[in-house]
């Protein structure tokens, strides 16, 4: 293990327990996921604890790594290095746990998301507007609630090194919801990135 490696071990550890007490026991709000936002661009604006000899950027024309950094024994409070360039997309979706997304590297557009009308996320037909374009960037960053919607681009520029910290393990979620092009129709979502270990 590098001297880099260890340093961010260690540092991890005080930085999750940070989080464990900002997210609290009971149902996180908006409030305290936005200060658990400052807790990780700070940790983002380590740059070398993410820089490309720690987590290798994706090759032969892949668009997307994503590292597992950690997570608590019982998949809670999960926390990604996403490596990503160029070109690369996601849909509207949901996560069914709130989310943290934070940068160390590069630009990342959210496009937020909110249903034409009120009721639990569904199969079927579930309208969706665009109500909010959020850039995540170093110094910067956006928090999602589970039922929350958004999109992700990468449009322009260098490749983004982010950290995206959820309040569950990715490859645990499910029901989750994913929007078709139409912005109308929705089905379940399986992710198709597998997570490196």
């Amino acid at each position: 293990m590098s001297s880099v490696s260890e340093k961010r071990e260690q540092e991890l550890e005080v930085i999750m327990n940070k989080v464990r007490n900002l997210a609290g026991p009971v149902e996180v709000s908006r409030e305290n996921l936005e200060q658990v936002k400052e807790v990780m661009i700070a940790l983002a604006g380590k740059g070398e604890y993410w820089a490309e000899d720690q987590f290798a950027a994706p090759l032969d024309g892949k668009i997307q790594n994503r590292y597992l950094i950690a997570k608590d024994d019982d998949d809670s409070y999960a926390l990604y290095l996403n490596v990503m360039h160029k070109g690369k997309y996601a849909p509207p979706h949901n996560h069914t746990t709130w989310a943290c997304v934070t940068a160390a590297q590069g630009e990342e557009f959210n496009y937020v998301y909110t249903p034409d009308a009120e009721g639990p996320l569904e199969p079927g037909m579930r309208p969706i507007q665009l109500t909010d374009t959020i850039v995540v960037k170093p110094g910067q960053g956006i928090c999602l609630l589970p039922d929350d919607i958004h999109a992700i681009a990468i449009n322009e520029g260098e490749s983004t090194r982010h950290l995206h910290l959820y309040g569950r393990a990715l490859e645990t979620l499910e029901n989750r919801i994913l929007w078709e092009k139409d912005l109308k129709t929705c089905n379940y979502y399986d992710m198709d990135i597998k997570t490196i270990k």
